[in-house]
């Protein structure tokens, strides 16, 4: 019997740890991560920016092909470059909230939680004034306090259910089969434009996959949304 608490208690604590980094998983309480199977629109996000230069050359792409996505930005860099900052929102992009430095809020107390959450709103509102109340825990790291935090300071947890895992160094191609293996359509799709590790790490694969992801699913009757977007669809479709 004691071997069988032992191997349930093991058990349900190993699942305790993948639901707090899982990035659809809603143990900790209810986040957004798309309208699968039920649209074909896709949302393109974009994690640890503004970055110079690659954030610039990524709005380019965007602005090709007439596409509008969603960033989520660290607030120390938001520091360093609000002016890249105030041209992805007059390009008609959306900005959201990813920390001021990046922790990995498992790991942070209430306090530092906050703390990090509102040093960021604060970056952000000083850049480009009002924007939306999205937010993004680094590393999708989160605990049921880590979201009633955020909820109380009027944000809305966001996260994802594909990754092109362009952090690990693939190839412009390889992000994008690895994204096409998992769309589904209604899908919210994390990018990188930056680092956490640094201003200036190269994002040119991520720009180059975006350029080639964009092209392939517009031909194939795709429609890419801001986050706003996909949610307001995601109402609709509740009501009815």
């Amino acid at each position: 019997m004691l071997a069988l608490a032992l191997a349930a208690t093991a058990a349900a604590m190993s699942a305790a740890g993948y639901q707090s980094m899982a990035a659809t998983g809603q143990w900790y309480g209810k986040t957004f991560t798309g309208i699968r199977g039920r649209s074909k629109q896709l949302a393109l996000t974009y994690d640890d920016g503004p970055n110079d230069p690659h954030t610039l050359r990524l709005l380019e792409v965007l602005a090709k092909h007439n596409v509008k996505a969603t960033f989520f930005l660290i607030g120390r860099y938001v520091q360093q470059r609000p002016d890249i900052v105030r041209e992805v929102v007059n390009a008609g992009h959306i900005v959201g909230n990813h920390t001021f430095s990046h922790p990995n809020l498992i790991f942070a107390s209430a306090r530092q939680t906050r703390t990090q959450l509102q040093e960021c709103q604060t970056s952000i509102t000083q850049a480009i004034g009002q924007h939306s109340p999205l937010f993004r825990p680094p590393f999708g790291g989160r605990r049921p306090g880590t979201l009633r935090i955020a909820r109380s300071l009027g944000l809305v947890p966001v996260m994802w259910n594909v990754s092109g895992q362009d952090w690990k160094g693939y190839s412009a191609d390889e992000i994008k089969q690895r994204i096409r293996r998992q769309l589904r359509g209604g899908d919210l799709i994390l990018l990188h434009d930056g680092s956490h590790t640094g201003m200036g790490v190269d994002r040119s694969q991520t720009i180059l996959a975006t350029d080639l992801l964009i092209s392939e699913t517009k031909s194939e009757g795709f429609d890419f949304v801001t986050i706003p977007e996909m949610m307001g669809t995601a109402a609709v479709s509740r009501e009815r």
